[in-house]
């Protein structure tokens, strides 16, 4: 119990229930999905939401039964609600983060941007920070603030209802339905489904990956282990969940992609978190191979291929081509390893004003 993380929860009340009120079809806040996300993080010590609970009597009892202490937050003549809640939870928290050492994480539930300042303090007081909120109504200067990010409507047991449904709840009011005989196909329309595709691409996660372990393995000497690599991604992206990509666990998409040969595993110093490396051999090996075949070619007869435009003649001979899949940040840190490796010879050209390769002499 001792190694595990204290966690101290703040709700901004108003700002999460109202942003699932408005973009999740009217539907009420749910905590129940919080809980059991912090659950898997530590052990919650603190829950505390910030309001003016009569505007919300009826989630009083939702948060109660959860053991969430309520905090009211009155609405006074000439002064603003919102901004009384937002300043007593920040004080609370900072207050917190002073008396009780033995709270690791807070958790600030709110898409406020208002809270970056106090994010930043909390992890300056040497604090994790976790931010939940509702994606849409979630300020972009947030989530980069935070050690990790999670969004309310992809938390386990969120069911948000699709944009068309609630359009075709707008297309219901009219009182002549006969007038409009060619509306009610509309929810049919499928953009909607199309909108959330492009943020799951395996294909740009094995680059995210790829290049994260390379950096790893070039800045510390000891070894990269899944946790280590995990921790790594959320500081470079606090939104980052491998369930984004259809995978349950971390680990399932380890094994994803040593299997798609990105990475390789091997036995870690613990049980359950495995070493990471980058394949030494197999694509990067034919990788090397493959560019040295084109240079030799472009450089018949004595000459040198340029490297610009380099990288297309690659991809014509082999479309899937990517030095970002093999741990390279540029294609010029792909062609400096190959030199290294001795397959090819690379040098500036001041006159061409560019690098010129030759395939190495043996």
């Amino acid at each position: 119990m001792d190694q595990e993380d204290r966690i101290a929860l703040f709700l901004d009340y108003e700002n999460l229930a109202l942003g699932v009120r408005d973009h999740h079809g009217g539907r009420s806040f749910d905590f129940r999905p919080i809980a059991d996300a912090l659950a898997e993080r530590g052990r919650v010590v603190v829950r505390r939401a910030y309001a003016d609970w009569s505007y919300f009597d009826e989630d009083r009892r939702m948060l109660t039964r959860s053991h969430v202490e309520l905090i009211e937050i009155p609405q006074r003549m000439g002064a603003s609600r919102k901004n009384a809640a937002d300043i007593k939870m920040a004080v609370d928290a900072v207050e917190l983060a002073f008396e009780r050492d033995y709270i690791s994480t807070f958790v600030i539930c709110t898409g406020d941007s208002d809270f970056t300042p106090l994010v930043h303090k909390l992890r300056e007081l040497n604090k994790r920070v976790i931010g939940v909120g509702v994606e849409k109504s979630t300020s972009a200067l947030l989530p980069p603030a935070c050690d990790e990010f999670l969004y309310y409507d992809r938390l386990e047991g969120i069911e948000v209802p699709p944009p068309a449904a609630r359009r075709g709840r707008a297309a219901a009011r009219p009182a002549a339905p006969e007038a409009r005989p060619e509306a009610e196909p509309r929810p049919e329309v499928p953009p909607a489904v199309e909108e959330e595709e492009p943020a799951r691409d395996v294909d740009r996660l094995a680059v995210l990956v790829a290049q994260t372990v390379a950096g790893l393995q070039g800045s510390s000497s000891g070894e990269v282990t899944a946790s280590g690599l995990k921790r790594t991604l959320l500081r470079k992206d606090p939104t980052f969940s491998e369930s984004d990509y259809g995978f349950r666990t971390f680990g399932e998409l380890l094994r994803h992609l040593a299997g798609h040969n990105v990475v390789e595993l091997a036995e870690g110093p613990a049980k359950g978190d495995p070493e990471v490396s980058l394949p030494e051999r197999g694509d990067r090996e034919a990788a090397f191979e493959l560019l040295r075949a084109v240079v030799a070619e472009l450089a018949a007869d004595g000459g040198a291929a340029a490297l610009s435009g380099l990288k297309n003649q690659l991809r014509r001979a082999r479309p899937d081509f990517s030095e970002k899949k093999l741990g390279y940040r540029s294609f010029l840190q792909f062609v400096k390893a190959a030199a290294t490796s001795g397959l090819v010879d690379l040098g500036w050209d001041a006159d061409a004003d560019d690098y010129l390769l030759t395939p190495r002499r043996s």
